[in-house]
């Protein structure tokens, strides 16, 4: 079984870890609420370029591990932008927004930014990733202002992207962890609308809609499933940053005499919910560099950790190789991934290895690829040489290859 070190935040101490922990603390009665406001599906549908991702099926993938299905949701195209994340960020921009000028949930985008332009509103959050575009997509469309903090990790590329949107963008000389400080410090200044995923003592509200926004993507699976192979979902993955997302496939497909087991998977560089999970408590980690720069997260979600720590299965870590190996084999199959999108398909791999997943035909297993392809960098390290015979690449590997 593979191994990897994590670090405590704030302390010295190193601990070696597995790469696949089976929660001790998993509940069959994990608290769960399928509820969905009849506003919005409504509300996703009224965006521009509004359409239902595809649910991809690998049928190969299926017949080499022994299951009956492998399918995948491709969220490389969600609102014309590569990424699930608007579901989450539009819905809680648009709730906060709806709440501060007294406009009812069943209120139109249109709407919403009308009142927000009115009231003088502007938003600021921060990200590692595909948050902030999202954040400021939703700014956009309102004709808002949106600042947006990023650390000093991310790639310029990144950044411009968030610049294509309109956003200000302000670099914090840090970690994703310190961003959200320096967020909050900018909202208490400024006055503007603090837009986060991630949860603390205080701020919870606007991170539960932006869970809530997530059901969008959930009642597609359903409808997808049901159309493909008449069953439901026996195990679905998931990626993991602060937890918000993974919090709401907890949600949906556990609890209430569910079978459904969920596994979560996250980068080596920061594992702040295995490590949680190992020490029954939210434990905030430091995290390093990697591709998978969506999942940079250092610290769970306080609104997500309940049920995380009672609905998750298993959790597994996979490291910048592994999910490059698994974002070519998804090009090769039609699924236009980036890393944090190919990391649940490296994270089924490694169970199969591991002998946590054992075939079964009736198997009916979810995948969620999370984003679309980006250009990115691999830098061979020490830790991955063992895997480079294994995966043929040396030097410097770029999606490209």
């Amino acid at each position: 079984m593979g191994t990897f070190k994590v670090k405590h935040l704030g302390r010295d101490d190193v601990f070696e870890r597995h790469d696949v922990f089976i929660n001790p603390s998993l509940s069959s009665s994990s608290p769960t609420d399928t509820s969905i406001d009849p506003s919005l599906i409504a509300f996703h549908r009224s965006f521009p370029e509004s359409k239902t991702t595809p649910l991809i099926e690998l049928p190969e993938l299926a017949r080499e591990l022994g299951i009956g299905h492998v399918y995948v949701k491709d969220e490389s195209l969600r609102f014309g932008l590569p990424s699930f994340k608007i579901l989450g960020a539009s819905w809680g921009v648009f709730r906060a927004i709806c709440e501060k000028t007294g406009l009812p949930s069943s209120a139109s985008l249109e709407e919403a930014g009308h009142a927000a332009r009115d009231a003088g509103i502007k938003l600021v959050s921060c990200t590692d990733g595909n948050w902030g575009r999202a954040v400021a997509r939703t700014a956009k469309y309102m004709g808002i202002e949106a600042t947006i903090f990023v650390p000093k990790t991310m790639d310029e590329a990144t950044r411009d992207k968030l610049r294509s949107e309109d956003a200000l963008v302000n670099v914090v000389n840090g970690s994703y962890d310190d961003s959200i400080a320096a967020t909050m410090r900018e909202s208490e200044k400024s006055g503007a609308l603090l837009v986060m995923d991630t949860s603390w003592e205080g701020y919870s509200q606007i991170p539960r809609w932006v869970v809530d926004g997530y059901a969008t993507m959930h009642t597609e699976v359903d409808r997808q499933l049901e159309e493909a192979c008449g069953k439901r979902p026996s195990l679905c993955i998931a990626s993991v940053g602060v937890g918000s997302w993974a919090q709401s496939v907890v949600s949906h497909y556990t609890g209430h005499g569910s079978d459904t087991k969920v596994v979560t998977v996250e980068s080596e560089a920061a594992p702040c919910l295995m490590e949680s999970l190992h020490n029954g408590k939210i434990v905030p980690v430091e995290t390093g560099s990697t591709i998978m720069d969506g999942m940079n997260c250092g610290t769970v979600s306080s609104n997500c950790w309940p049920s995380l720590k009672s609905g998750v299965y298993a959790s597994v870590v996979v490291n910048d190789l592994e999910a490059h190996h698994n974002v070519l084999y998804l090009q090769d199959h039609s699924v236009n991934a980036g890393p944090c999108g190919a990391a649940p398909l490296a994270a089924l791999r490694k169970l199969h290895e591991r002998g946590v997943l054992q075939e079964d035909p009736d198997a009916v297993v979810v995948l969620f690829s999370t984003e679309g392809h980006r250009d990115y960098t691999i830098e061979i390290t020490s830790c991955l040489l063992q895997r480079i015979r294994l995966y043929g690449c040396s030097g410097k590997a770029s999606a490209q290859d």
